[in-house]
């Protein structure tokens, strides 16, 4: 069993949970900085279907065009749809963000993404970080998972479901719950000053289908990469849905250019 991954019945599951958990302080932060407007745009680096357009962007205010990329092409048609407003517009760009050099940063106003870093390689996030730099703009990054788990009904087996599943995120040298740090490392190395913001998910009863989604995945994810887990999981998962409450750590990092 793995994670839910990317399907879009997952994404619109979560999307109440992010908008609630990402930072307004960071986002404060960045609407005081002179950004290139006229409109501002904004690239969204595996966008989904477009939820952090919909957090941000009336935040931001103003004119504004979004430059949606993902590799999913049924996920970037419900992001052009959903990224709208008085004076927004918004086109997509499939194929590979990570490729994403400075030149194709050109005349970006702001570059943001959200459940990204957790998912790239160090050398993909110093790709990202140097992209950034060299075309001189700002970057937003929230709800990077950060490796901890708070369960209200806590109990001795949470410490190796934990320890599993985030040695199943950094398979394949992917960065998984070292991703804040790494990037925080790779963006101040060019310059940049970087600040991060806690964005954790608090599920309870008003999101029980969320919680027991992520539940089963999360077990599902230390499972595979722990086995020995397997013979626990059945009864540590039924005893966790019993409880739904939980808070799921992320983080929120900022990059301003210097």
């Amino acid at each position: 069993m793995s994670t839910p991954g990317f399907a879009p019945e997952w994404l619109a599951l979560r999307e109440g949970a992010d908008a609630d958990a990402r930072s307004t302080a960071l986002v404060d932060r960045l609407v005081e900085i002179h950004l290139n407007r006229d409109p501002l745009v904004v690239r969204d680096l595996g966008c989904g279907t477009g939820s952090q357009g919909r957090w941000l962007g009336r935040r931001l205010g103003g004119a504004q065009h979004w430059v949606l990329h993902d590799r999913d092409p049924r996920l970037l048609d419900l992001a052009r749809s959903g990224v709208t407003g008085p004076g927004v517009t918004a086109e997509t760009r499939e194929g590979d963000l990570t490729a994403l050099t400075a030149a194709d940063l050109a005349g970006t106003s702001l570059v943001t993404a959200s459940a990204l870093l957790d998912l790239l390689t160090a050398d993909q996030v110093r790709g990202l970080a140097g992209a950034c730099a060299g075309a001189g703009c700002p970057a937003l990054f929230t709800l990077s998972v950060v490796g901890r788990v708070e369960f209200a009904a806590a109990e001795a087996l949470d410490a190796a479901f934990e320890a599993a599943f985030n040695d199943h995120q950094r398979r394949g040298g992917l960065l998984g719950p070292d991703a804040v740090d790494a990037a925080a490392a790779a963006f101040g190395e060019l310059g940049a000053t970087v600040t991060t913001s806690p964005s954790p998910w608090r599920l309870g009863p008003g999101r029980a289908a969320l919680a027991r989604e992520w539940l089963r995945g999360w077990v599902g994810a230390a499972v595979e990469q722990e086995p020995g887990l397997a013979d626990e999981a059945p009864d540590y998962l039924r005893r966790k849905a019993a409880d739904p409450r939980v808070v799921v750590h992320h983080a929120d990092l900022l990059a301003v250019p210097s």
